[in-house]
């Protein structure tokens, strides 16, 4: 019996401990169970903090490579001179090179054959109105064209002759690396506190293009006044994540500001260390530097390889801020996929609903189509083979995609009916919208040609960063209204090479060789309408007789 309650005893003190045990191991359990919760999260931390230093990395290696790239085929290039020295030109010594005076010799040949077409093209359609000249003209008409055509093969053939499409190339590419790194290092100073800034607030009562734009000219003067700029997209009207929910930050240290800084108004920039600038409209005192305006050191190299050099400079400024993030990345790689979206192609942009009326006249798609037809002519004689018509057609009205479907079955249409819904003016400023406005313009710039109203800013975005896909595409497009221009430019001159004599009767305006007029448009028939800064006269000239001005700072 006594060894049974020692038995039992020992039964329940053994229990007594374990659960004791269990107790006290629970107790453990629970407290290594938070120090672990406490280790992942600062391990989490740790992580992300080396996801974010590795992105770093891979930015520094992404401008590494493309000079390395640059480089190895800027000595693939030389090599191959050297080799060919003893059978043609060497333009490897600089003094060789062709000169601006050759360069812009040659664009202007090209620009005054196509207005030689504007303008008969355009008396031959007024004589077509008489019925006795009607069939005549009728014939002489496409021989006309096909004689132009042809010239203007030639020149294109000319312009790359003896290796000067290649030579502009690197050009064209060195000067963008050289560009892209002076952005990345002003948008990353080694010590952000100390660094003068810029703020720009993204909220422009406007719509997405031009927003893109206010922030371009943001951009210009924090380049100019080697400042950082910092943007403000707090409450966007598209987005309420901001510009970061498409685009990567502008700077990778320099992101947020507490102070609101000095209201800027074209001074106080040498003393203040922070600026918040107004819309460009609002300037009084609107600096040299301002658009038209280029780089003064990059003024000679631009200028001999590129027919329109602010442009260029405009898709290199776009080309930095409108970077993809990781996840707006997959979206245009998936919808490139699912679209087809291949190449050649003509990017098409009819611009419609909030515009007609107000800002643009109204263009019936035939207008767009019948120079689509034409870059196609052109390019399948030119490479002796037929092409199939590719358009990337862009539009905020529904039916002009139905329009396209029904009169144009030859044309291969590439389009997205849900960013035509979305830009609608009951969705306009939405996620959606703003999305598939961002992909328009993505696939409008990756195309061979734009046919669009260049008083479209969603027009002049595509174009702008479409130059950066080559040398000189300042020709590549065809506006059925305006000229290339910047909201809020400082000026726009061209030059006269020759004198004119005006028939005031036709509203002409007296031009001498040297006279500075201020260009107000293109009428596209082998007239333009400016203003002489000499004579101080508004009117109609020859447009063969000028010639483009650049500005620099």
């Amino acid at each position: 019996m006594k060894q049974s309650l020692i038995n039992v005893s020992t039964f329940f003190v053994l229990i007594w401990f374990l659960g004791l045990w269990f107790i006290l191991s629970n107790k453990n359990f629970i407290q290594s169970n938070n120090q672990t919760i406490r280790c992942d999260q600062n391990e989490i931390k740790i992580l992300k903090q080396r996801i974010k230093e590795a992105e770093k990395h891979l930015n520094h290696l992404e401008i590494k490579n493309r000079e390395n790239e640059i480089i190895i085929r800027s000595l693939k290039y030389k090599a191959k001179f050297l080799y060919k020295n003893s059978n043609g030109i060497n333009w490897i010594n600089s003094d060789r090179y062709p000169s601006e005076k050759f360069e812009g010799l040659r664009r202007k040949i090209f620009d005054d054959i196509k207005d030689l077409s504007y303008f008969v093209k355009n008396n031959l359609l007024k004589l077509k109105n008489d019925s006795l000249l009607g069939k005549k003209i009728s014939l002489i008409e496409p021989n006309f064209q096909d004689r132009i055509d042809f010239l203007l093969i030639q020149l294109g053939n000319l312009s790359n002759s003896d290796n000067l499409g290649e030579w502009r190339r690197m050009e064209s590419e060195f000067l963008a690396l050289e560009l892209q790194k002076e952005f990345y290092q002003l948008q990353n100073p080694s010590d952000c506190d100390r660094q003068k800034k810029v703020i720009c607030d993204l909220n422009k009562s406007c719509g997405f293009g031009c927003q893109m734009h206010h922030v371009m000219y943001c951009f210009i003067t924090s380049y100019f006044l080697n400042r950082t700029l910092i943007l403000d997209s707090a409450g966007w009207r598209y987005n309420s994540d901001g510009f970061e929910a498409y685009f990567r930050p502008l700077s990778e240290k320099c992101i947020k500001i507490n102070e609101y800084g000095v209201e800027w108004n074209g001074n106080q920039y040498e003393t203040a260390d922070v600026i918040r600038l107004p819309i460009i409209d609002m300037v009084t005192q609107k600096p040299e530097f301002f658009p038209l305006s280029i780089p003064k050191k990059y003024m000679d190299t631009l200028s001999r390889f590129h027919g329109d050099p602010f442009v260029w400079w405009a898709g290199q400024i776009l080309s930095y801020l409108m970077r993809f993030n990781q996840k707006f990345s997959k979206i245009v790689e998936d919808r490139q996929k699912k679209s087809g979206f291949l190449r050649p192609c003509v990017g098409v942009h009819v611009r419609r609903t909030d515009k007609i009326g107000t800002e643009a006249s109204f263009h019936d798609l035939n207008e767009y189509m019948n120079h689509v037809k034409k870059f196609f002519d052109l390019r399948d004689l030119e490479k002796s083979k037929k092409h199939l018509r590719r358009v990337y057609l862009a539009t905020d009205d529904f039916s002009v995609i139905k329009e396209a479907k029904e009169k144009y079955p030859n044309y291969n249409f590439i389009m997205d009916e849900l960013n035509a819904q979305t830009a609608s003016l009951n969705n306009r400023y939405s996620p959606e919208s703003a999305q598939g406005i961002i992909l328009d313009i993505y696939f409008l710039s990756q195309c061979d040609f734009l046919v669009c109203t260049l008083s479209s800013q969603v027009c002049r975005i595509a174009y702008e960063i479409q130059q950066t896909r080559y040398p000189d595409g300042s020709w590549r497009f065809k506006s059925l209204d305006d000229i290339y221009y910047f909201g809020g430019q400082l000026r726009q001159n061209v030059i006269a090479v020759l004198d004119h004599i005006p028939n005031t009767d036709l509203g002409e305006i007296e031009l001498r060789k040297g006279d500075l007029v201020e260009i107000a448009g293109n009428h596209w028939d082998g007239y333009s309408k400016g203003k002489n800064l000499r004579t101080l006269k508004d009117g109609i000239f020859p447009s063969y007789k000028v010639k483009k001005t650049i500005d620099s700072f």
